[in-house]
């Protein structure tokens, strides 16, 4: 049986290094400032309540989602309900809150194109990924 451990770093080394070369690029194209890297980064105080009031949401979702499909049991979970499709919701909704704060309010007008355009990515990435069950890597 074939482990698919060294496909899944590869294409994540491949992402990763395509991912950091376009924002390196990007950032010099806008002359936008980078960002220290897990950090929250917020615009302003709203952007801050909005930030966590997103992610609590999040939080409580995951956690009835859990329940529910615990319930529903293992082979018939809701799929709005799955912890993926909430975490790529959860991205999409915080990043789009990032990107309307730094248009209205950042110093940089360029910030809010670097992250639309990041944000793009990561949803053609994403979707990718799932809609071709991971390049072919969990078919049987």
């Amino acid at each position: 049986m074939e482990t698919i451990f060294p496909k899944v770093i590869i294409m994540m080394t491949v992402a990763g290094f395509a991912l950091y070369f376009i924002n390196k690029a990007l950032r010099k194209w806008l002359k936008v400032e980078k960002k220290p890297i897990f950090s929250y980064n917020h615009v302003n105080e709203l952007h801050k309540k909005w930030d966590w009031g997103i992610r609590i949401s999040f939080i409580v979702l995951l956690i009835i989602s859990f329940v529910v499909n615990i319930y529903r049991g293992f082979h018939d979970p809701i799929w709005y309900l799955q912890t993926h499709i909430l975490l790529f919701v959860f991205i999409i909704a915080s990043e789009a809150v990032r990107v309307i704060m730094e248009k209205k309010y950042a110093a940089n007008r360029n910030d809010y194109i670097f992250t639309s355009i990041q944000l793009a990515l990561i949803i053609i990435f994403l979707t990718s990924m799932f809609s071709t069950n991971f390049f072919g890597l969990f078919t049987a």
